[in-house]
């Protein structure tokens, strides 16, 4: 009953918040929708602790796609056998760790260093938010180096990936991700309660990165200078 809960149901509720929660933040707090940016409090550690921690997510974020939702029938297809995978992931999911870890302790430390300053922006969504990312980042961290160099290793993708996959399908197979080793449940279950408090955080400014920047025509000023 409780795996039930926790692989079969849990998920579906925290995808409902997930989507229902953007909705009604987009609908009713449109001025709230924002990063409650702290730069102007403290400058000095945010220009290293920001774009570390941001590349170490993208980098987890690409990971966490080819390993979790591409078959493994599909990059055997490509040449790719397991110990080459297992090698490339090994490699790939420390080093995301490690830099998104890295960025990860420095937004924390600061926070402590510029205490008093950091306060006026500071709500308990983010505190939350905070802990809960930490505790995955940290999962994940562990399961990688754990399980994956020093445990002989764990094959996640066939259990815990087709798991996930099987969520998305509307079928999912409780009985693979209740018979993962425990830190990998726990990993699972942890990653879809920050998609539960995703739309109550600053996390929301995801969705607000100005891509069109990249592409919209040069601005022209002109200076006219009165005669």
């Amino acid at each position: 009953m409780i795996a039930t809960a926790v692989f079969a149901v849990w998920p579906y509720i925290a995808l409902t918040i997930f989507v229902v929660g953007h909705i009604w933040r987009w609908r009713f707090d449109q001025f709230g929708w924002t990063t409650r940016t702290s730069e102007l409090m403290e400058k000095r550690w945010l220009m290293w602790a920001s774009p570390i921690f941001h590349v170490g997510v993208l980098l987890a974020v690409g990971g966490h796609a080819m390993g979790l939702l591409i078959p493994a029938s599909a990059t055997s297809a490509v040449g790719i056998d397991e110990h080459m995978y297992h090698r490339i992931a090994i490699a790939g999911g420390v080093l995301a760790g490690a830099v998104m870890l890295l960025g990860f302790a420095l937004l924390v430390i600061r926070r402590f260093v510029a205490r008093t300053r950091l306060r006026l922006v500071t709500v308990r969504a983010d505190v939350v938010m905070y802990i809960l990312v930490g505790i995955v980042a940290l999962l994940g961290m562990t399961a990688t180096v754990g399980w994956g160099m020093f445990g002989g290793g764990y094959d996640y993708r066939a259990t815990v990936a087709i798991w996930l996959r099987s969520v998305f399908y509307l079928h999912p197979q409780v009985a693979l991700m209740a018979g993962a080793p425990l830190i990998y449940q726990v990993h699972g279950a942890m990653a879809f309660t920050v998609f539960a408090i995703w739309p109550f955080t600053r996390l929301v400014h995801l969705w607000s990165v100005p891509l069109a920047y990249l592409v919209r025509p040069p601005i022209v000023y002109q200076v006219s200078v009165a005669r």
